[in-house]
């Protein structure tokens, strides 16, 4: 073995060698990292230059757009594309496109025009909106622009290159933010953002900084760095040494010492000399030979004390809802609490489940006939169970039923080696487990009232309140992402008189049948939803009205056909609905809401059992029947 000079000689050694190692390969990274971090910068404000250009260049596209849409309002759709094509002329458009009722009609200029703006105008209600979307900005324009000394630019769109100044890049993968990419020999720092083109589509504006051309010769440098980190090294074991020597003498002395300390003699103090580190330990010595058996007393109360917060930490329980961490909080408060290295809590997630393990701490590898043993014993006596192996000690504890008459909830085990547990341990895992138990009822009855706040308790569907926040959410997408999303408005026939012939709780029946069937008929991404009384409603998101009024229809035609058991006197009874489609692009709730409502009010009027289908943007309303 190494003496102790030897080694507190490698100890001094160590503690600066392989610092001033580390901090010698950090300082070559940085070194090297500089030029990589130059390029990075410039790509980063080059790509900054490029979103200031390309926002400018949409912005007076808008502009453009704005003006040709109102010069091509009332112009015939013969003549559109003529038209289209001298305005676009006379301003100097690089593309310009004409839609009319969603369809394209006029598609002019450089297909790698970018940075559109768009202008929409409705010459009349009820003539279909023409879209105008222009740009005066090319890729190849704006490449350009932007290249430089060690600057390239790739413009694309998907997976086609519009523009670039660097051939090599084409097909090239590029990061879709920042990064690093080799093109040939020559690395390069890209920034790339994304912008919005024509029909959408995602355009990708990548700058590319030559690393190389960023900075210069880091020889100099390094060679600096080491000359200096290899002479601090010579230095710190030079007096790595001289501390050795010093040390190895004090030490000496004050080994003996503490062997006779060692050996119980607390009567014999340690010698000590001047005010120096080792005269203040040998002071320490003396101290603690004199303070042990008080400590030792204090050190009984402290547990005592630890045990009481312990059990107020229990009583925190309650505030959690997270059940699975409010397990392993109570796990690891009940190994703490008996000083235990290793447990497990098994847990069931419903009344119907089997137990089964949902957390544990520590290896159990071996005790599991063990472990089974306390907790079988834990569920057939009064909630605590015992069993041992070896020296290995095990004590579960059950956690009592979360609703009334209810299984166990739960077991948590704890086990140590070389003590038994005492009836003092025992008491404290009681006291945790009511507690915890506590706390999984106050989740339950938390996301009980959760649902209630946002289910119709009768019919399952979602509530009036959670309907409207649902499809106010869905509008604000609808006006982000301008896709249609349809409504359907359903109200039961002659609802009334099934209360006043057959009473309401034939009436409850009839509304649960209905709800169910508008569930069944509808697709996972629909939302059937209770809007009041016998009404119901249904959002269908990316659906236009007619998608809305195939559904509307469906949901109508499955309701008519069901035969709704009699709760009296046997038999069977049926039932029909009057529906209301809409749909909308523009993203107002409560417009979209009031034409799929007069719709249904429509239908009641032509008679009953029929759907209706409505003009969101005009309420026009239409008869689907």
């Amino acid at each position: 073995m190494m003496s102790f000079r030897t080694r507190l000689t490698s100890f001094f050694v160590l503690i600066v060698v392989v610092p001033m190692a580390a901090v010698g390969f950090l300082v070559f990274r940085l070194i090297d990292d500089s030029q990589s971090g130059k390029a990075d910068a410039r790509a980063s404000a080059v790509a900054g230059t490029a979103a200031s250009v390309y926002a400018n260049a949409s912005t007076q596209a808008s502009l453009q757009a704005r003006a040709i849409a109102s010069q091509i309002a009332l112009t015939p759709a013969a003549k559109l594309d003529a038209r289209a094509r001298t305005l676009a002329a006379q301003v100097g458009l690089a593309r310009l496109t004409v839609s009319v009722g969603g369809a394209q009609k006029v598609d002019i200029g450089d297909q790698t025009a970018i940075a559109p703006g768009i202008a929409v105008v409705r010459a009349a209600p009820s003539r279909p909106a023409r879209a105008v979307v222009a740009s005066d900005l090319t890729a190849s324009e704006l490449t350009r622009d932007l290249a430089g000394s060690g600057i390239q630019v790739v413009v694309r769109s998907g997976a086609t290159t519009l523009a670039s100044t660097l051939p090599a890049a084409a097909g090239h993968p590029l990061p879709r933010s920042r990064g690093t990419v080799t093109i040939g020999d020559t690395d390069y720092q890209v920034v790339t953002e994304t912008f919005t083109g024509f029909d959408n589509a995602q355009i990708a504006v990548s700058t590319l900084s030559n690393a190389q051309a960023s900075g210069g010769s880091v020889g100099a440098d390094r060679l600096l760095a080491g000359i200096f980190i290899a002479g601090f090294l010579i230095l710190a074991f030079f007096f790595s040494l001289l501390s050795s020597r010093a040390l190895h003498g004090q030490l000496a002395r004050f080994l003996d010492a503490a062997r006779r300390l060692a050996g119980g003699d607390f009567s014999s103090p340690v010698p000590t000399s001047g005010r120096d580190e080792f005269a203040l330990l040998g002071e320490e010595f003396n101290t603690m030979s004199r303070q042990l058996e008080r400590r030792l007393a204090e050190l009984e109360q402290e547990r005592a004390r630890v045990r009481q917060a312990i059990r107020r930490i229990g009583e925190a329980f309650a505030s959690g809802l997270d059940k699975e961490a409010l397990l392993e909080l109570a796990l690891e408060t009940a190994m703490d609490a008996t000083e235990a290295d290793r447990g497990r809590v098994s847990a069931r997630h419903t009344a119907e489940d089997m137990l089964s393990e949902t957390v544990h701490v520590g290896r159990l590898a071996g005790l599991e006939a063990t472990i089974y043993d306390a907790e079988r014993r834990a569920l057939t006596s009064d909630g605590v169970g015992e069993a041992s192996l070896g020296e290995v000690h095990l004590a579960t504890v059950a956690l009592g039923p979360v609703t009334p008459g209810g299984p166990t909830h739960g077991l948590i085990t704890v086990c140590r080696e070389g003590r038994p547990f005492t009836e003092d341990d025992l008491e404290l895992l009681r006291s945790l487990a009511a507690q915890a138990t506590l706390a999984m009822a106050n989740v339950n009855l938390h996301f009980d009232v959760q649902r209630q706040a946002i289910t119709d308790d009768l019919t399952g569907l979602a509530s009036h309140g959670h309907f409207q926040d649902l499809l106010r959410a869905e509008m604000e997408e609808v006006r982000r992402y301008q896709y249609p999303v349809g409504l359907i408005m359903l109200d039961i026939d002659n609802f009334k008189s099934v209360n006043d012939v057959h009473g309401h709780q034939q009436g409850d029946l009839v509304l649960r049948y209905v709800a169910d069937a508008l569930r069944d008929t509808s697709r996972d991404v629909d939302v059937a939803a209770r809007y009041g009384g016998e009404e119901m409603a249904l959002i269908l998101p990316h659906t236009d009205l007619e998608g809305a009024f195939e559904m509307a229809e469906r949901a109508r035609m499955a309701i008519a056909a069901m035969e709704i058991p009699l709760l009296e006197g046997g038999g069977s009874m049926r039932v029909t609905t009057s529906v209301g489609a809409a749909s909308s692009v523009e993203g107002n709730k409560d417009e979209l809401i009031a034409s799929a409502d007069a719709a249904l009010y429509v239908a009641k009027r032509e008679g009953k059992n029929r759907t209706v289908r409505a003009e969101a943007d005009t309420a026009n309303v239409v008869s689907g029947e």
